[in-house]
């Protein structure tokens, strides 16, 4: 029982309450590509989308001990569980650096897992997630899972029928939340919502245009999304807090693509 009111109360720190979405920013990047713009000064990113309004952000330990918040907004914490740098002879295998017990005594609202279906070492993400998913039941904790379609049998990663077996997957094997590529339309997109019972969020990607990211969202939301995980284009924006600020009222207010440029232009 505790547990279930335990994952309840943490889940609720990690969403818009009145709206049941979330705006999450993945600042996870420098333990696989190093220090990057945007992310050398990891209290200060934190701070930025805060201020804009982002219902939570991500990272590896390093976040909470070296990019703590001490005023300001507040944020919710999502701890990220496994790992690998670029310069591995396999980046796509992601393996575990951190357990959900140890992000509860960190003071985690949640963890959240990477797995690449279709990857060679499919079969070792799996095995971890599952094992990660058990113990977040146990400790009553909520599990986002990112789930990307990459391997030798993946022709596009934003391929509908890759992308709706990556999110049902997701949800198959225990995850809360599950994060996915967008297919690039609502059509598509709306297919990957209806075979997945878990809420999905779009992940960013690549850097892209303003218009583009936000033609995405709305599309994905329009699709039934419950929101996002975008990292670069929020942390490597020239003004992140209104970046997120806009992507907000996308998310939150069923604001347009070309309402939220305006929040931008304004700004």
């Amino acid at each position: 029982m505790f547990n279930t009111i335990g994952k309840a109360v943490r889940t609720e720190r990690l969403i818009n309450r009145n709206t049941g979405k979330m705006v999450i920013v993945p600042m996870d990047h420098g333990a696989s590509v190093g220090p990057i713009d945007g992310l050398i000064d990891m209290s200060r990113a934190v701070n930025l989308v805060a201020e804009g309004g982002a219902n939570a952000v991500l990272g590896h330990i390093g976040l909470p001990r070296y990019g703590h918040r001490r005023s300001g907004k507040d944020v919710g914490l999502i701890l990220h569980l496994s790992a690998s740098t670029m310069l591995s002879p396999k980046p796509n295998k992601k393996v575990l650096v951190n357990t959900v017990e140890n992000a509860l005594k960190m003071g985690a609202d949640g963890v959240s897992i990477h797995i690449n279906i279709g990857d060679d070492d499919e079969a070792d993400m799996l095995r971890d997630f599952g094992k990660i998913a058990v113990e977040c039941t146990y400790w009553g904790m909520p599990l986002l899972a990112m789930m990307y379609p990459r391997g030798q049998k993946i022709t596009d990663e934003r391929d509908v029928e890759f992308v709706k077996l990556a999110a049902r997957v997701g949800a198959e094997l225990g995850a809360d939340f599950v994060k996915t590529n967008y297919t690039g339309d609502p059509e598509s997109f709306a297919k990957v919502v209806e075979g997945c019972p878990a809420p999905i969020l779009i992940a960013g990607g690549s850097k892209a245009s303003e218009k583009e990211m936000f033609k995405s969202i709305e599309g994905a939301m329009q699709a039934g999304a419950k929101g996002l995980s975008i990292g670069r284009n929020v942390f490597q924006h020239e003004n992140p807090s209104l970046f997120v600020k806009a992507a907000c009222a996308i998310v939150h207010e069923n604001k347009s693509a070309e309402e939220a440029l305006e929040i931008l232009r304004e700004g």
